[in-house]
């Protein structure tokens, strides 16, 4: 047996919250549970692996099913939930989808989307190069408005909390909103221009949001890329700065 005085100086903080883990772990296997998918982060906190994020994503899928929440349900093809991976560090944000967007059941897959796709390919975190599967994508809405209107407030009433609930399952370190539409009703503040608040970062629950301009703007207007450019710069020096 070890002394008092050995026992007092292994008892630190960290040893106590190590002894708390363990007793978690013993009951969960007392129960016949053999794993927990979670490990710690940087910060020590208990965070959820990528694949119970996977498993959640699609949970929450199956829960917005064959979804006649509201109008938009009318006159779809497809629901376009979003895509990427689902521990990413970036998270885009739209506003919903396009013509192919709905034909193909993908967020930005049209001639925006691969304007967007050659932005992200031209970012890096860590030094490391991103691919369009490293990063996730999603919309505020999740059907086509018609003719690729505005989506209208009751709309997107229904349907916000599946993208607050995605951003909650992903937790990404950054997430940049595309468009006036994505970034007022993220941050509840309709009267935030995107011509205006570009390039500064704003919060959402902790996490830093970026706004820029919609690929689809920047389509009708090339000469802006570059403002667009310099928002994504911004980004990769707020992850470099938390490396």
């Amino acid at each position: 047996m070890r002394g008092i005085a050995g026992n007092s100086a292994m008892n630190g903080p960290g040893n106590d919250i190590i002894d708390d883990l363990k007793t978690v772990l013993e009951f969960y296997q007392a129960l016949g549970v053999e794993g927990i998918p979670l490990h710690l982060t940087s910060a020590g906190r208990i965070d959820q692996g990528n694949g119970d994020k996977e498993r959640l994503l699609s949970e929450l899928r199956n829960e917005i099913g064959d979804c006649v929440r509201c109008k938009l349900s009318k006159n779809r093809n497809s629901i376009v939930f979003g895509e990427g991976k689902p521990g990413a560090k970036i998270m885009f944000i739209g506003e919903g989808p396009g013509r192919e967007e709905d034909m193909q059941g993908r967020p930005f897959v049209g001639e925006a989307g691969m304007l967007l796709t050659k932005l992200i390919e031209k970012m890096s975190v860590g030094g490391v190069g991103l691919k369009r599967d490293d990063v996730y994508i999603a919309n505020i809405v999740k059907c086509r408005p018609p003719m690729n209107r505005d989506p209208e407030e009751d709309e997107v009433t229904k349907c916000r909390g599946f993208i607050e609930r995605q951003i909650e399952i992903i937790h990404p370190e950054v997430i940049i909103t595309l468009g006036r539409i994505a970034l007022q009703t993220l941050l509840k503040r309709p009267d935030l221009k995107i011509t205006a608040v570009r390039g500064n970062f704003f919060d959402y629950n902790g996490i830093p949001v970026m706004p820029t301009f919609h690929p689809a703007y920047l389509l009708r207007n090339p000469k802006d890329k570059w403002l667009t450019w310099s928002d994504a710069q911004k980004v990769m020096e707020r992850l470099a700065g938390r490396d």
